[in-house]
């Protein structure tokens, strides 16, 4: 076990109390928040049925504190397992309801739908208002737009509005704790018109009605009932209390105003409570109600112990100076006055480990850090780091690579130029390729058995099932001429079911393709089992398919998870045949949704596993990793706005009048009806401005976790943008000034 360093060791002598903790990138909260756990266990300060609860952000950082803290707990020559528990909020959340149900009007039986399920019943909602109000949009949309082009945004761009506006009304909804009810008495009230509000309000009630009529409840639900069980009943909340005496909160700083109630609650007013998080890499803010802020506030309470972990072993001493200036600069020089963006990086710097550290930082070199100045269109700069990795990776096999992107989109280009060289990569984007070719067999097969006479998915089901033949060019060509040959079979029957005077198969000529006769035999005996099993429930189907299929454990734990989905789907929507499930596996094989499948890269990434290899990732999704070198692309005023007049904003349409974003302007009007009363006013267009100054602020500190992913070697580029009219963002330019200003220092 490493020696702590002595500000870590400063933490592990807490006893009891309030402590928050302020800690840089690669500053080991991590491994300090786990051995406190175990210290606290060690100690024997807490009864049999008691436990220390971590809290945690993504289900991932859950695997890996229980893993650290188990290891820690056994080097004490304790049992594993017991003395602790580590939660997401949301599982936190479950195991309070579920504890008792009733108390929040939920049956014992209750389910919780997931993600892609509470989006479909949404977006059947958002639908619905859209049939019953057509002439709303005319009161959002440019009057400048005419004829066929105002009748194409209508169709096509106004029901993403409405669906967006749906999405975060209700989820802002749900967190200050408001049923349909409620805000439906508070509209009545209200002095003065609220149109966007009057929009969420009526999508928000038929979602509610279609989870009460499925005897369901949503992730947001889930919380906000956990927060209305602890207040109905206090000797249950006593019980919880008595149960956990110690609650360590890591990533403090994403914690929303929910989340802060719950803790406050379990808690208590004299309770033992550990907050660790960067403010500085607060990323999750935008139209949700997390906020640094309160972990900022906690740290300043009276009675807090605050400390700070300021020591990073992770980068170069160059890294973090650049890392340092963006906080400097930001906080200084931004062009922005306003507090809320100067404001947007707290005072921190990031200092190295100090001498004699068993993890120091490693050898710095100045000329490993390069801000690329060149004007490039998005696809030379793709094109440009392409071939940077092509000549860099045969030469650091050992070493790990990312490419870090703002937006999805933005990776999967990059993805799609890595294949057409062959170059080996990683996806760390919406779901993971491996999850997404399991979906994607598994849907294939689906698909076809429910329209089991096409010939054409016949042969795509074939070449699922001899998937296997992609890595020798000499069979996979084979698997084709026999795909083809299934594909020209004009009456499927006659293939799978043949008569006992004339088989299909015996009419044709495999003489070219050795070993097909096999091969059709086998696979006409595996499809008649599957149409057999077509009988059974959507769940067994896939577990049944899969064993077929699969081999790789990872694979068939893939699979278990989607028949558990799939089934969960059938149970809240009985109507759907095989045509509606096989729709949930192809937006999972699409990668329009992300889902937690089991490979490594879904159930906690480690970048160590894959040197060699070049890992793309959003900037979101690269939060808590690190690489010895990183690409950090596009950042240009589009991606980092810092509120130029020439800036704009992903969440102002250019179809909306006056640019409105109407996301932010919807959550105005909900927080001045929950304000109520009549001097209460809401000024259209000043939700959109504060929104900019809130995105400007996430931005940056979006900027600042990219940078500091880096541990050897950074390479920062910005593009032109899809229409050639984008500038390099302005910290980018602060940030390059800088740069050159340190290395004629340097040189000097």
């Amino acid at each position: 076990m490493l020696e702590p360093r002595p500000k870590q060791r400063e933490i592990l002598e807490y006893e009891r109390g309030r402590m928050g903790i302020s800690a840089v990138p690669g500053s080991g909260k991590t491994y300090t928040l786990s051995l406190l756990a175990a210290q606290i266990i060690d100690r024997d300060v807490m009864e049999d049925d008691q436990e220390v609860l971590v809290v945690t952000l993504v289900n991932s950082a859950v695997n890996n504190f229980a893993s650290r803290v188990a290891t820690f707990v056994q080097a004490r020559h304790l049992l594993p397992n017991l003395g602790y528990r580590v939660r997401t909020l949301h599982g936190l959340a479950h195991d309070i309801v579920r504890e008792h149900p009733g108390l929040v009007g939920l049956s014992d039986d209750f389910h919780i739908i997931d993600e892609r399920a509470a989006d479909r019943i949404r977006q059947d909602a958002a639908e619905a208002w859209l049939q019953a109000n057509p002439h709303v949009a005319d009161d959002f949309l440019d009057v400048d737009l005419e004829g066929d082009r105002r009748a194409w945004v209508r169709r096509d761009k106004w029901p993403e509005v409405v669906s967006g506006i749906a999405n975060s009304f209700i989820k802002q909804a749900k967190d200050r704790q408001k049923t349909v009810a409620e805000l439906r008495e508070s509209l009545d009230r209200f002095p003065q018109p609220l149109p966007l509000v009057e929009m969420g309000w009526a999508i928000y009630s038929d979602y509610q009605r279609a989870l009460a009529y499925c005897g369901a409840v949503d992730f947001d639900d889930l919380i906000r009932l956990a927060l209305q069980a602890l207040r109905l009943d206090e000797e249950y909340l006593q019980r919880l209390r008595h149960r956990w005496p110690f609650i360590l909160e890591d990533e403090a700083q994403d914690s929303s105003r929910v989340q802060e109630e719950i803790l406050r609650l379990l808690v208590g007013p004299n309770g033992n409570w550990v907050r660790v998080g960067d403010p500085n890499q607060a990323i999750y803010e935008t139209f949700t109600t997390a906020s640094p802020q309160f972990l900022r506030s906690f740290l300043e309470e009276p009675g807090v112990d605050a400390k700070r972990l300021p020591n990073s072993g992770r980068s170069t001493q160059s890294i973090m100076d650049l890392a340092n200036h963006l906080v400097d600069w930001a906080r200084q020089e931004h062009p922005l006055l306003e507090i809320v963006v100067r404001d947007a990086l707290a005072p921190t710097h990031i200092k190295p480990t100090p001498p004699g550290d068993l993890q120091p930082n490693p050898a710095d070199n100045p000329d490993q850090v390069q801000l690329i100045t060149r004007k490039f269109t998005p696809q030379e700069e793709m094109l440009n780091v392409v071939r940077s990795l092509a000549r860099w990776l045969p030469d650091h096999p050992e070493e790990t690579v990312a490419v870090l992107v703002p937006r999805n989109q933005r990776g999967f280009a990059v993805i799609d130029e890595l294949k057409q060289r062959g170059i080996k990569h990683v996806e760390l984007l919406r779901s993971t390729q491996a999850t997404r070719e399991t979906a994607g067999a598994l849907g294939n097969v689906v698909n076809y058995l429910a329209d089991p006479s096409s010939s054409k998915k016949l042969a795509r089901v074939y070449r699922v099932w001899r998937r296997g033949d992609r890595k020798d060019p000499e069979a996979i060509a084979r698997s084709e001429k026999v795909a083809r040959t299934l594909r020209s079979c004009r009456r499927v029957e006659d293939f799978l079911w043949p008569r006992a005077d004339r088989d299909w198969l015996d009419e044709l000529d495999l003489t070219e393709v050795p070993g097909g006769r096999e091969q059709l035999l086998a696979f006409r005996e595996l499809v008649r089992r599957w149409q057999g099993a077509t009988l059974l429930p959507i769940d067994q189907l896939i577990l049944t398919l899969a064993q077929d299929l699969f081999q790789k454990t990872v694979d068939l734990a893939v699979a278990h998870k989607l028949a558990g989905l799939l089934r969960r789907a059938s149970e809240t929507h009985p109507e759907w045949q095989l045509p509606e499930l096989t729709d949930e596996l192809a937006v999972i094989a699409k990668n329009e949704r992300r889902f937690l499948g089991l490979s490594e890269d879904d159930t906690g990434f480690d970048p160590e596993r894959h040197k060699g290899e070049v890992v793309v990732a959003t900037v979101h999704k690269a939060k808590g990793l690190e690489w010895d070198r990183v690409y950090l692309m596009s950042v240009n005023n589009y991606n980092f706005p810092s509120g130029q007049s020439h800036d704009k904003y992903i969440a102002e349409k250019w179809f909306i009048r006056e640019r409105l974003n109407l996301e932010a302007e919807a959550l105005a009007q909900l927080d001045a009806l929950l304000l109520g009363g009549p001097m209460v006013t809401h000024e259209e267009g000043e939700a959109t401005r504060e929104a900019r100054l809130l995105y400007v602020a996430e931005r940056l500190r979006l900027l600042y976790v990219g940078i500091t992913r880096a541990k050897n070697e950074l390479i920062i580029t910005w593009n032109t943008g899809r229409k050639g009219g984008q500038q390099p963002a302005v910290p980018f330019i602060a940030l390059q000034t800088f740069w050159e200003e340190q290395k004629h220092a340097s040189a000097d």
